[in-house]
């Protein structure tokens, strides 16, 4: 794991790759854990029966369940160290490039795109390539911004 120790050190990394994570494997529990909690119960992620007869011959993954796991694959990889507070700004860009079918590893390889100062604090833009084992092309390519906010400065 990188781990950036200051404010100085996140803005050299400009252009470097943070590095990659393990391998996890998407299962249909997971999928259909999802399913539940989004309400999107698409039979191309829920029955395997009927995904297996379908486009891609077995259920799917959703694109946001695959983009849900950014935070945990994220840890993974890099941390910002001191005390700071990590504020999601949004995301630039997201595609969903190739379906994850059940059973699939996945992992995240992670760049940094821009670091610049905001009046909120440390604006840091991230790049993620969720690669699947096995794929040449990957599930989901995203850009990332988050704001690092140092304890004890006040944001408005």
């Amino acid at each position: 794991m990188r781990v950036l120790n200051d404010r100085q050190e996140v803005a050299e990394s400009v252009g470097t790759e943070l590095g990659v994570s393990e391998w996890v494997q998407v299962s249909q529990e997971r999928i259909d854990l999802f399913a539940d909690a989004t309400g999107d119960r698409q039979w191309i992620h829920v029955d395997p029966e009927r995904a297996a007869e379908g486009p891609f011959g077995a259920t799917i993954a959703h694109g946001y369940l695959t983009l849900s796991m950014l935070p945990f694959l994220g840890a993974q990889v890099y941390a910002f160290a001191g005390d700071v507070a990590r504020v999601n700004y949004g995301l630039n860009k997201v595609r969903f490039m190739t379906p994850v079918t059940v059973g699939s590893k996945i992992r995240n390889r992670v760049s940094v795109v821009d670091v610049h100062d905001t009046d909120r604090g440390q604006q840091v833009t991230l790049r993620h390539q969720i690669e699947i084992k096995g794929q040449d092309k990957p599930a989901c390519v995203a850009e990332t911004v988050t704001v690092l906010i140092e304890a004890g400065s006040q944001s408005g």
